[in-house]
Parts: structure tokens; sequence; C-alpha cells
């Protein structure tokens, strides 16, 4: 007996429950993070995602940068932003030559509390995802990259 090929619709009806598993994942994990941000650190899961895109680039971003990287509107950003500035966690700096932009840099204070959440981070994301080995995460991984990175992109 040989096996049948998927049609089309049993190909649509997979990939839908693909999906609907993966949201429900994320958000089982994104909302077990913002918890545990929010008592350990009283922080917010936007608040580190802007202090982990200014980690990575040491010398800082403009306003509209990051909140390009971080895909959300600059009056969220700005919020944001204005509250780690209050904290001494991150810093303004005038560009000279243009008025409307400031670059936005963490301390020596943020880079050190960030470090901090960030090897917390990793060793939640590390405890929630127990049930995953090594070899599967890889693959699950690999799997992944086949999927679009930005579905503006692909053609309709």
């Amino acid at each position: 007996m040989t096996a049948q090929l998927p049609t089309s619709e049993t190909l649509s009806k997979e990939r839908l429950r693909l999906w609907l598993r993966m949201l429900r994942v994320t958000r089982q994990v994104e909302a077990a993070l913002r918890e545990k941000l929010r008592l350990e650190f009283d922080s917010t899961l936007p608040r580190f995602d802007v202090m982990a895109a200014l980690f990575r680039d040491r010398e800082g971003l403009k306003m509209n940068e990051l909140s390009k990287r971080l895909r959300v509107s600059n009056g969220n950003v700005t919020g944001i932003v204005d509250r780690l500035a209050d904290d001494g966690l991150v810093e303004r700096i005038a560009i000279e030559g243009d008025r409307r932009a400031t670059l936005v840099r963490l301390t020596p204070d943020g880079r050190d509390a960030f470090t901090t959440m960030a090897v917390a981070h990793e060793r939640w994301v590390n405890e929630l995802l127990d049930g995953v080995s090594a070899e599967d995460a890889h693959h699950i991984g690999e799997l992944l990259h086949r999927l679009p990175a930005d579905t503006g992109d692909r053609q309709r």
C-alpha cells in the first residue's frame, strides 16, 4: 500500500494547526516571562526589549531606529525610554546638526541591569522549554527558518 500525498486542503489544515500551536506556546511563554520580569525585576517585557536592542548597539540608537528595530511606534518607545532615563538606565544624547533626532544608549548601570536580567531571562526560557532536547530545539529552529521572515515581502 502506498502512502497518499496530502491534498492542498489537508496541507492547509495542518499549517493552520501548526500556526495555532505556535501561537499558543508563544503566548504561554511570553506570559510567563512577563510575570517573571515583573516579580523579579519590577520590569516589563517591552522595557526588556528596549534594553536588549540598546545592549546590542553599544554606541546607541536614534529613537526612530530603535522603534524600527522593535517594530513599534515612536510614541511607545518614547514612554519606555523616558522611564528608563528617569531610572538612570539610559541616557539621551543630542545629535549635532539634527535638533529633532536623539541618540539613546544604555548607561553603565543600564548595561549591568540588563546583563542581570538577560541571564535570568535565558534561565527562565530554558526552564519553560525544559521538555525540548537540544537536538529537537535545533531541528525546530531549522524548520522555522524555512518560514518567511517578513510576510510583507511575500507575493500574494
